[in-house]
Parts: structure tokens; C-alpha cells; sequence
């Protein structure tokens, strides 16, 4: 739970979970949660935004920071806007990145013999679309139909991940992993919120 909440959700659940032997009903559990209040940030978090004024960019960093999952992320910021869009997904992998050390440390902590740590390949892809954007003219006259067609996938990405969910899912999580999840949650979203209104 606390690598889903500090770095990338599901993606760093299932980079560490095999570092850490954890068990299937652990992982379940981890992800049942997170995916529960990702599906909470993605309504709460526009709404919240927008009552407290914030701009384009602070919210795109809020977001980045404190909604665990890369397609919440994104989901929420693209309803705030497209500058918060980007500066969301430029924050998000960056925070994702944590992903390799963090899962080193659990492995030298854990004394594990995984040698193998599953990395999340989109972080090289967007750094692949950044530098395509960036260096090939052909891919600069395709981009805007490419984010049509990628916003149309994360659209029923979301959907299918709101297809997972269900009341029996909330029922294994249970109450004490649950609270937890959330009272992290809470904390790194009022923390950031505090933050970035204060000084970006």
C-alpha cells in the first residue's frame, strides 16, 4: 500500500510485490484499494480544483502527486484542462521513476533472490513519443489526431477499470487495509494541496 501511495499505484504494487514475496491476497488487496480511490480522485479532484481556484498548473502537480494510478492522472487532469494535462503527465512519470530505486531498496531489505524487477514500459514509451514529437516532422502533423484516438483509449481504460470494481471487491479489502489506504491518501493530498497553493 504505501508503494501504490507514494509512487505509481498498481504499476508499483506489481514492480515491488514480487521483490517482497508478498502473497496474492496481500496484492488483491493493495490494488482493490488504490483502484477505490482512484475512481474517488476522479470525481473529487476536478470538483476540488475547481472550487479552490486553482490554476491549470497547480492543479496538474496536485494531481501528478496525489492520485496514485498514471490513468487517473490523466483522467482527471484532462477534465481540468490541457495545460493541466501535461504538466500531470510530466510530473506523474517523473514520480514514477521512483519505481527502480525503491524496488533496489526492497530487495536489498527483504533479502530477496528476485533478481528480476518488473519495470513499467509506458515510462519509455512516452519518453519515445516526447523525443518522435520533438525530432520528426511526419509525427508533429499526426500528434493531435493521436491524442484524439489516446483519449479515446483512456476513456475506455477507465471504464473497464471501473468494470473491475464491485462490491465484493470493497468486501476483501476490508475495513483496517481500507483506512489505511485512505488515511495516507488524505495525508498526501492535504500535504501537497498546502504545498503547491503556497509556493507554485
Amino acid at each position: 500500500m504505501s508503494s501504490g501511495t507514494a509512487i505509481c499505484g498498481g504499476s508499483a504494487i506489481a514492480a515491488l510485490s514480487p521483490v517482497m514475496n508478498a502473497g496474492e491476497k496481500q496484492i488483491s488487496v493493495a490494488l482493490g484499494i488504490v483502484f477505490i480511490l482512484n475512481s474517488l480522485a476522479l470525481f473529487l479532484f476536478p470538483a476540488v480544483g475547481h472550487l479552490l481556484g486553482l490554476s491549470q498548473g497547480q492543479f496538474g502537480m496536485w494531481c501528478a502527486i496525489a492520485i496514485h494510478d498514471t490513468s487517473s492522472v490523466v483522467g482527471a487532469a484532462s477534465k481540468y484542462g490541457e495545460e493541466a494535462l501535461q504538466v500531470a503527465t510530466t510530473v506523474k512519470l517523473a514520480r514514477a521513476l521512483w519505481i527502480i530505486p525503491v524496488a533496489l531498496g526492497t530487495a536489498f531489505l527483504f533479502k530477496s533472490n528476485q533478481n528480476k524487477i518488473q519495470l513499467p514500459y509506458f515510462i519509455g514509451l512516452f519518453i519515445l513519443a516526447m523525443l518522435a514529437n520533438t525530432f520528426l516532422p511526419v509525427v508533429q502533423f499526426i500528434a493531435p489526431y493521436m491524442v484524439m484516438i489516446a483519449k479515446s483509449g483512456l476513456t475506455l481504460t477507465l471504464f473497464l477499470i471501473g468494470s473491475g470494481l464491485s462490491f465484493k471487491v470493497v468486501r476483501v479489502v476490508g475495513f483496517k487495509p481500507f483506512l489505511q489506504g485512505l488515511i495516507l491518501w488524505i495525508a498526501i493530498s492535504c500535504a501537497s494541496l498546502w504545498v503547491i497553493m503556497s509556493f507554485v
